[in-house]
């Protein structure tokens, strides 16, 4: 049975859970996500908690393809006034903080106990992150972020053999340097791939159970779904209901999405 430890309380993977997104930043591939008022932050995460989400992912810093990433400082300002909102609105209910920053996550879990670490770089964008990682000891989600993206020449097997041999790597990296908390894997849809990769490996997500480790999968209204159906990310929730199902039964443990309310759905649905 998949599980993972938040505060010393084991929730449940056996079914599929929701990871609600909620963007602290005034800038997003997907408009809808942005909070930029603090009335909109408390409704979007009244509405995901209401609709089956059992995290939310708070992130300040978009970091879409082509996009350039705030200062850090600016970054840590979003996310303080955020968490602090939520905190005393919502109490302590579970929050992923969505970012590359050692100093943010140090004090998103310091100062408002975020349950997660979820960093898109797989601590190769701060060269103190995997110390801050180990520190806090708190479940972390490792994105599949190599140094160089593989060929679009390659085959698809020695694509997924390389995507398997970079967690490899990292589970090592983390496990030797002394990270005995939960470890949860994420291919990074979207980054550092190919338009056909994103769909060799959403095909072969199931491959990534050999880790024995929770599975997020992060499709919601990508450029995967937007592009192929020649329309806009605003456009693209059938495709995402779609794919999430995919993603779910090739054995993703988490949805991370834009939107809670169908993806519980599907999760209800699939867990019969």
């Amino acid at each position: 049975m998949k599980n993972i430890v938040i505060d010393g309380q084991i929730i449940d993977l056996s079914s599929p859970s929701v990871m609600a997104v909620i963007n602290a930043t005034p800038d997003s591939f997907y408009n809808e996500s942005c909070a930029e008022t603090p009335e909109i932050l408390i409704r979007n995460i009244e509405f995901a908690l209401q609709n089956g989400a059992s995290f939310i992912d708070l992130g300040a810093c978009s970091t879409r393809p082509g996009s350039t990433p705030v200062s850090a400082s600016e970054e840590l300002n979003r996310v303080s006034n955020a968490l602090r909102l939520i905190r005393n609105h919502f109490g302590n209910i579970p929050i992923s903080i969505d970012t590359f920053r050692s100093s943010v996550a140090e004090t998103a879990v310091k100062d408002f106990n975020c349950a997660i670490i979820n960093d898109i770089s797989a601590f190769s964008s701060d060269d103190k992150m995997l110390d801050t990682i180990v520190s806090f000891q708190r479940p972390y989600i490792l994105g599949h972020y190599p140094e160089e993206a593989v060929s679009e020449d390659t085959p698809d097997d020695i694509f997924i053999a390389s995507v398997l041999k970079f967690f490899s790597e990292k589970i090592e990296i983390l496990r030797n340097r002394g990270f005995n908390s939960d470890i949860i894997i994420d291919p990074n849809f979207g980054f550092k791939k190919t338009l056909h990769q994103n769909y060799v490996m959403l095909r072969n997500l199931g491959v990534l159970k050999c880790f024995g480790l929770p599975i997020l999968a992060g499709l919601s209204r990508k450029s995967m779904i937007y592009k192929v159906l020649d329309t806009t990310p605003e456009n693209a929730l059938n495709g995402t209901t779609i794919l999430n199902t995919v993603a779910v039964m090739n054995g993703a443990d988490i949805l991370r999405v834009h939107d809670p309310l169908e993806a519980s759905q599907i999760c209800k649905l699939l867990s019969l």
